[in-house]
């Protein structure tokens, strides 16, 4: 479990990646929001996941020019950021809001059931 510094840290990076993401030029890019940053604890990495609105095919371009263009964002990062270290970036699809959706709907059809 992530401790109050690394939990600060975290949601930090996230702010500035999705600052910097928003303002991509990429035309690859869909609708596409930062859902959180999970930072090693060596602050060497860090892992951001992203939710992309759309079918696969606009989630694969996404995250492609997203991991085109983490140079860029890791910039952001180090301007503005006091870090020793600026994290290496790895782009990562995060499913919840799908798995959401899907439970609510096994829920519905469950209280649908009951119904008859």
């Amino acid at each position: 479990m992530a401790g109050a510094r690394m939990r600060r840290i975290d949601e930090a990076l996230r702010e500035v990646v999705a600052a910097a993401v928003s303002e991509l030029a990429d035309p690859r890019l869909g609708f596409v929001t930062v859902t959180g940053v999970e930072t090693s604890s060596d602050l060497r990495s860090a892992r951001v996941y992203v939710s992309v609105l759309g079918d696969e095919a606009e989630r694969d371009a996404t995250l492609e020019a997203l991991r085109s263009s983490h140079g860029v964002i890791q910039s952001r990062i180090a301007s503005e950021q006091r870090m020793k270290r600026t994290p290496t970036l790895t782009f990562h699809y995060d499913d919840t809001i799908e798995k959401g959706v899907r439970i609510s709907r096994l829920l519905d059809g469950a209280e649908s059931e009951q119904d008859d």
